[in-house]
């Protein structure tokens, strides 16, 4: 995909009879032999061509009212999942409506070139001797599922475990093998971060059912909302790392600007450098600590993540970018230190595009949050091009989930970097007063020879510019010295250059008084 331009395909599959369940939309003509993606974009472009009915959320009150933490306690029976009675390497279980899960979806198999639709059944879930156990007298078997899940043989041949989750709005998550849940990612965003933010979501889902030697699962999704319709098609790898290979074809109903394209969604709470902020015994909180993008110009981009107290949106123009992903990077359970949210094994996520996605900007949007129970960073590609009705726009992508899937480059890694006011070190030297050092950890650039740094801040005064071997981690540590003066905001730039050019990531920040 161009993100500027528009891929345009003329003719199309031939136009079928083909009712899918309560997705209401009819394709006329000849009886189809397997039901696929193009069936999905039909039914995306005949959406969007009728104007937007938002969902139904009606429930009864005993589910509408269940909180965050009740609503978790809602179990599936494994016995019950999707191919659980079948010796093939997939199974799917559903998530149950309520709480903040209030819209239905639609579910259907995909099995001998025909779509099925899954039945739902209260017998499915368990719902234990508390508060819940009210739900099975007040049960409807019209009230559908809010989401799935797929489970796969990660860790171990003899046992399924939980792999990808599709919950809420388009939003999905994935781990990769030995770690858990963390960031999460949207099958699309409108204007995220900015007023009227749109939410578009999945209404509809197709599982394919996989063969018994199968590694990867083949999943379609219909999405609806306001400004457009789209058609989506999954393929899962589970492994190390997870790969979601995403194809996707939307059908605007009207021009549609400020489209995030492979939206990546994390929560950054606070880190070694922001910790004195907060009065807890965990050295960091964070899904994610940082973002990386491999530009089009060859650059490797290394961003830290920041708790801002109020939103902050960063663009980072570019032009055929090669790749972008929210990391991990901070590695080993001795940096968070929490045996319950285990932040050590939540995994890093890298956007790898499958199409030239032409000009536009990496876009990061970091909003304050209070603690670590609500996502406040967005990451996400976006085309200064709006969307134009009337034709589609396809797009695709693969998602890698895991231990900073990011392909290797041949540059030194910024691993941790650290900044404080000169006068806390000398407070009787009044030509530091207002001064700020900063240090940066580089890994081994693959030579002895020291290299030089290249700083840029503006027009802000910088001095004490030093690159020196780290005798005890290993790599190169650079430090400088800045002075914000009357500075409300400065975008900083570090990177190591040798002989040859740029020896390093290229360390990117910006600065608030």
């Amino acid at each position: 995909m161009s993100s500027g331009t528009t891929n345009t395909f003329a003719g199309g599959p031939n136009r079928r009879d083909l009712m899918v369940g309560g997705a209401g939309l009819m394709l006329a003509a000849a009886a189809p032999k397997t039901f696929g993606f193009d069936d999905v974009g039909l039914m995306a472009r005949d959406l969007a061509a009728r104007p937007y009915a938002p969902p139904d959320t009606t429930l009864p009150d005993q589910l509408g009212a269940l909180t965050y933490d009740t609503y978790r306690q809602l179990g599936f029976h494994d016995s019950q999942g999707l191919w659980a009675d079948q010796r093939l390497p997939f199974q799917a279980q559903f998530f149950h409506r309520g709480g903040r899960f209030l819209e239905k979806v639609e579910i259907f198999e995909v099995a001998d070139g025909r779509a099925r639709p899954v039945a739902y059944d209260p017998a499915m879930f368990r719902y234990g001797r508390g508060p819940l156990s009210d739900l099975v007298t007040v049960e409807d078997p019209t009230l559908g599922f809010a989401g799935l899940r797929l489970l796969h043989p990660l860790n171990s041949a003899d046992k399924f475990d939980e792999t990808v989750a599709f919950l809420g709005a388009s939003y999905f998550r994935a781990v990769a093998r030995g770690g858990v849940y963390g960031a999460s990612a949207r099958g699309l965003a409108i204007g995220a971060g900015e007023p009227a933010e749109e939410f578009p979501r999945f209404r509809t889902f197709w599982l394919v059912r996989p063969g018994r030697r199968d590694r990867s699962l083949t999943l379609y999704a219909l999405m609806d909302s306001p400004s457009l319709a789209g058609a989506y098609r999954f393929v899962i790898t589970p492994g190390a790392p997870t790969v979601t290979e995403v194809q996707a074809e939307l059908h605007p109903r009207t021009e549609t600007p400020r489209v995030g394209f492979a939206p990546l969604t994390s929560m950054f709470l606070f880190d070694p450098q922001t910790a004195r902020r907060y009065d807890d015994y965990r050295p960091r909180v964070h899904d994610s600590d940082s973002l990386i993008i491999a530009n089009g110009a060859g650059e490797r981009l290394w961003r830290p993540l920041s708790n801002p107290t109020t939103l902050q949106a960063s663009g980072f123009a570019d032009n055929r970018p090669q790749g972008f992903g929210l990391a991990q990077r901070a590695q080993g359970f001795a940096a968070y230190q929490d045996l319950e949210a285990r932040y050590d094994q939540r995994p890093s996520m890298w956007v790898e595009p499958l199409d030239d996605w032409g000009p536009g900007q990496v876009r990061l949007v970091e909003l304050p949050t209070p603690d670590e129970t609500e996502d406040n960073i967005v990451a996400e590609w976006r085309s200064p091009t709006p969307l134009a009705p009337g034709r589609p726009h396809r797009f695709g992508y693969r998602l890698h989930w895991g231990g900073e899937p990011a392909p290797a480059a041949k540059l030194a890694r910024a691993r941790q970097w650290r900044e404080s006011a000169l006068e806390s070190w000398h407070h009787d030297d009044p030509e530091n007063a207002g001064w700020r050092r900063v240090l940066i950890d580089f890994d081994p650039t693959g030579s002895d020879v020291t290299p030089e740094a290249r700083i840029d801040l503006g027009d802000v005064r910088v001095r004490h510019v030093v690159v020196k071997p780290n005798t005890a981690a290993g790599g190169w540590r650079l430090t400088f010295e800045f002075h914000p003066a009357q500075a409300r905001e400065i975008e900083q730039r570090a990177v190591l250059v040798n002989a040859s050019g740029p020896c390093s990531e290229v360390w990117v920040r910006r600065w608030l008084a």
